[in-house]
């Protein structure tokens, strides 16, 4: 059983663990280049809205509309169980507001750090599309979804504990949004796997 000072001891460890990692990275691979894409590669997943039209134009098609509404659905959990639950729950600090001498490269987010909702839209979308159109869709929207959470990372808005959980809390939304779609639909759809 953990005490309540185990608790904190290894909260504490993440902490540690979480700001040696943002620091290898900034130490690492901050470069001229990179200072200039990741805000515009983070910049996509800003309030979902990539992801929210995304499902608005797969909805919109035949072919794609049971993916578009297992996206939609997926979203709808992410901002329930993101953005209205854990992060006000938790209310875990940023990086840059942790460590004061962090310059960022972007406007500082106003809500509290955990987890990244960026990730976790990403990631959701990146789910649904591997389980619907692993050979189509799904493959550059992975890409882009683990660019958008290393782009978190890399301007030191988010811990990797954040990214890590948004990745996870994805995966299972997704789940979720495709099981609810399934059943709406009486089966899968028709255009799975292309």
């Amino acid at each position: 059983m953990l005490t309540e000072n185990g608790a904190i001891t290894a909260l504490s460890g993440i902490q540690r663990m979480d700001m040696q990692t943002l620091y290898w990275i900034a130490e690492h691979l901050r470069c001229a280049f990179l200072d200039w894409l990741m805000p515009l590669v983070s910049a996509l997943g800003n309030y979902g809205i990539l992801w929210i039209l995304l499902a608005v134009m797969l909805i919109c098609t035949k072919r794609y509309r049971f993916t578009g509404i297992a996206l939609g659905l997926s979203l709808l959990l992410g901002l329930l169980t993101g953005n209205l639950l854990l992060k006000p729950m938790v209310g875990r600090l940023r990086p840059f507001e942790v460590d004061e001498s962090i310059a960022l490269l972007i406007s500082p987010p106003q809500d509290a750090s955990f987890p990244s909702g960026h990730t976790l839209a990403s990631f959701e979308a990146a789910s649904v599309l591997m389980a619907r159109h692993r050979r189509t869709l799904g493959p550059p929207v992975l890409v882009l979804a683990f660019l958008i959470a290393f782009s978190r990372l890399y301007l030191q808005v988010h811990f990797p504990s954040d990214v890590f959980f948004g990745m996870l809390l994805g995966f299972v939304n997704a789940l979720i949004g495709l099981l609810l779609t399934n059943r709406l639909a009486g089966g899968p759809g028709k255009e799975k796997n292309r």
